[in-house]
């Protein structure tokens, strides 16, 4: 009777020790399952990230819209690469003095596709493959290595700097047909090659988007009196011409391929505007092919018709030829 009594007296006691670790086991679940309420610093956070996706939602296409009017498209590549292979169809009088009427249309025919296309083709496929404003120097560093593109690359600027250089003088070859002042040596002429490169220099320097549109108007407007010269010579035009012969000296072959690719090269200087293009892989194949046809079509319809409406010898043509035959019209 009295164990019966000793049992019945623990067992309250035992109870009361379960109920309270039960209670202890309560509170430490519920101690690990209620998450710590986040700092200040996170929930400010949190809201930011939350407001940016929703500016997103809410703004993001017309971002996308700046995006996409920031890049270079069609029409302004086409007139980039057409600077940066011909410029028009100043120079090109050489090539009928050194071979002949005949030797110097055909050459202007073959050459923007036999060499133009080849290289153009090469330069959009590395291009679109290849997407960046490194353009030949990245072609080389990944094919040979840094050296490769580093030298790569230094030998390209040189040959830019002294190539870029030949051109003041020569536009102030043509204005010296218009104003003789120009054309011989003097501040007049100096004057007029410096301002060209100050001028054309502040125009990179303003940014992408005026040089892209800034391309486009120089190049209807170094086109325009080439289209009239050609458009008034047309009645004019007698097709025989255009198969004179140069006699009485040897042709000057060097003068003559040196002349074509002079100014039909540097297809590849494109490159270097792959990063700045929309949709390159697209964009690039199309501008290169139009560029070819408008870069040949800008040097043959000007010399069919300076060649066919006037009768000058070989030798009269030299560089601003193309103003004194306008003249004769």
């Amino acid at each position: 009777m009295d164990q019966e009594i000793q049992v019945n007296q623990q067992r309250p006691s035992q109870r009361q020790q379960r109920g309270g670790g039960g209670e202890e086991d309560h509170g430490a679940t519920a101690r690990t399952t209620t998450a710590p309420s986040p700092p200040q610093d996170e929930q400010q956070q949190a809201h930011q990230a939350a407001v940016a996706v929703h500016g997103q939602g809410q703004g993001g296409g017309a971002t996308a819209e700046r995006h996409h009017r920031s890049k270079l498209t069609l029409l302004p590549l086409v007139f980039l690469i057409y600077f940066e292979v011909a410029g028009g169809p100043y120079g090109a009088e050489k090539a009928v003095s050194a071979a002949g009427p005949l030797f110097a249309l055909l050459g202007f025919l073959v050459f923007p596709f036999a060499w133009g296309v080849p290289v153009s083709l090469l330069t959009a496929e590395l291009a679109a493959a290849l997407p960046g404003n490194g353009g030949f120097v990245v072609w080389a560093d990944r094919a040979f290595g840094p050296l490769a593109g580093s030298l790569l690359g230094t030998w390209k600027y040189l040959s830019c700097v002294i190539n870029i250089a030949a051109f003041p003088p020569l536009v102030a070859d043509y204005l010296g047909r218009v104003a003789p002042a120009v054309a011989a040596p003097g501040r007049a002429r100096t004057g007029t090659v410096v301002g060209m490169t100050v001028l054309l220099s502040f125009l990179n320097y303003a940014g992408l988007s005026i040089v892209w549109w800034g391309a486009v108007a120089l190049g209807f407007l170094s086109l325009a009196p080439f289209m009239l010269m050609t458009a008034m010579a047309v009645p004019r035009v007698r097709p025989r011409r255009w198969a004179v012969q140069v006699e009485g000296r040897r042709k000057d072959w060097r003068l003559f391929f040196n002349t074509l690719f002079w100014n039909l090269n540097y297809w590849d200087s494109a490159s270097t505007m792959a990063g700045e293009v929309e949709r390159p892989e697209r964009t690039f194949p199309r501008a290169l092919a139009v560029a070819v046809v408008l870069i040949a079509v800008s040097y043959l319809l000007p010399l069919m018709a300076a060649i066919g409406a006037t009768n000058a010898p070989p030798e009269a043509w030299e560089n601003g030829y193309f103003a004194d035959a306008a003249g004769r019209f």
